[in-house]
């Protein structure tokens, strides 16, 4: 597992070797059809995970897209649909937890650890329904397995 910047780079050398398997890869590979200078082509047919799915049907995921690309100007990837779903589980937790301007930085840390660690604290997001924490602070979702057919990321 690596992230799209070094992926490209690998498809890319692949390409000028003609060397031609099926790629797969992780979240990480998710905003490879971004990066600059590389060849979007070269990224037909890979195979990969990620939590979120920028095509999606929902109303959430269809809102987030449309303010993302007026704001930016291209498609969200996981990583962008995942600060977005931190923030709002932060403020969930915030909420629950009584946190406000006032409260000081070493209290609210150690109201949101206990609150995500908890064990039942959970968050429906873009990238997952019922997210949960772990006690040592690993999220629990369930990835999506997505194909990259004509320049876009299907689901499989």
């Amino acid at each position: 597992p690596f992230y799209y910047s070094e992926a490209s780079q690998v498809l890319t050398y692949a390409n000028t070797i003609g060397y031609a398997p099926t790629f797969f890869g992780c979240d990480g590979m998710d905003g490879i059809l971004t990066v600059d200078g590389f060849d979007p082509a070269l990224a037909e047919g890979l195979a990969l995970m990620t939590p979120f799915d920028a095509n999606a049907t929902d109303d959430a995921t269809k809102s987030f897209v449309a303010k993302y690309q007026e704001k930016y100007g291209n498609i969200p990837n996981q990583f962008a649909a995942d600060a977005y779903d931190c923030v709002y589980a932060i403020y969930e937790a915030c909420q629950i937890a009584g946190i406000d301007g006032a409260t000081s930085a070493a209290d609210a840390c150690a109201k949101l650890t206990a609150i995500f660690t908890d064990g039942t604290f959970a968050v429906d997001g873009l990238t997952g329904e019922g997210m949960q924490w772990s006690a040592t602070g690993e999220v629990s979702k369930a990835p999506k397995g997505m194909v990259i057919k004509d320049g876009v990321y299907v689901g499989m």
